[in-house]
């Protein structure tokens, strides 16, 4: 097996894989680089979305979501277009699609009429609960306050973390951001910015918050708050795209986009320690119910029936 890699990525390969370098690139030069001919291969799999042209080989493409399509505004105009051209071309070129939930194959059929095999995600290695002592450890060192909601991730209009100050605002309870741009101009007054958090000091932040927040106006498949499930956290998000479909019952789900709605749903978990408790408890069953076996089975069984010899 061999694995097509930008050269700084070569070190994060699991053993075994052969490495195929790219130099380091984003944007069109990126994509264009995904496309160059590959001989010598039976079957490509491209796990965001980029073929190569000119192969004799099986081609398969994972879809995560269809947002250039569904939320262009979230994008300029010159990245939607091209974005948009490259996965019909791509989608189009390819012999087998998997979407990582039915949300996104839904998409896929309605806007291109190519049929998807479902292959959901699953949390990462490390996102399981820590012990008391990583939470306490974590706290410490990020001068957490006692109570507080916690969202993940950058800090963009698509995530929408302004709506959840503004609920933290009307239920006086600090908001803690995390991720790219949580200290920059963009994040909301009144927030408590970290910045980038190590990986590592994820499950006790998680598992340290009182309610873990996500308020995505679109979601293709949503892995954040599924790893935060899987940390024990207790999980507030918008029930848009695919998160109904991959939180189950391990999450509280809000079915409007208001400030008065989201309110209305944390009020009550921030509370009632019980009610978080048993929500914590469900969260890590659901996400227990994801596994990347389950689904590297699942990717294996389409090679199959896609004519791979395996």
């Amino acid at each position: 097996m061999s694995a097509v890699v930008q050269r700084d990525a070569v070190g994060e390969l699991p053993a075994g894989v052969h490495p195929v370098r790219r130099p380091v690139a984003a944007g069109a030069r990126r994509a264009a680089m995904a496309m160059a001919p590959l001989r010598g291969v039976d079957l490509v799999h491209a796990l965001d979305v980029d073929l190569p042209v000119l192969t004799p080989a099986l081609r398969v493409a994972t879809v995560h979501d269809m947002s250039v399509f569904d939320v262009p505004e979230a994008y300029s105009r010159v990245r939607a277009t091209g974005e948009r051209a490259l996965l019909r071309t791509s989608l189009g070129r390819a012999d087998l699609l998997l979407a990582v939930s039915a949300f996104t194959a839904e998409r896929v059929q309605a806007l291109l009429g190519r049929t998807c095999v479902v292959t959901p995600l699953a949390p990462a290695r490390w996102a399981r609960v820590p012990d008391p002592e990583q939470v306490r450890e974590v706290r410490a060192r990020h001068g957490l306050p006692e109570r507080f909601l916690l969202q993940v991730g950058t800090v963009e209009p698509r995530k929408d973390v302004a709506l959840v100050a503004a609920a933290a605002r009307e239920l006086d309870v600090p908001l803690v951001l995390a991720g790219a741009g949580s200290t920059g101009p963009d994040a909301p007054a009144g927030s408590t910015g970290l910045g980038y958090v190590d990986v590592a000091d994820l499950p006790a932040l998680y598992r340290a918050a009182t309610v873990v927040t996500y308020a995505s106006r679109y979601e293709g498949f949503g892995l954040p708050p599924v790893e935060a499930m899987a940390c024990g956290g207790a999980v507030v998000a918008s029930a848009v795209g695919a998160l109904p479909e991959v939180v189950h019952d391990g999450a509280v789900l809000v079915r409007r986009h208001t400030v008065d709605a989201w309110v209305a749903a944390l009020r009550p978990l921030l509370a009632d320690e019980p009610a978080r408790q048993q929500l914590r408890e469900r969260a890590v069953a659901d996400a227990g119910l994801l596994s990347w076996r389950s689904t590297a089975a699942q990717t294996v069984a389409a090679y199959r029936n896609l004519g791979a010899r395996l």
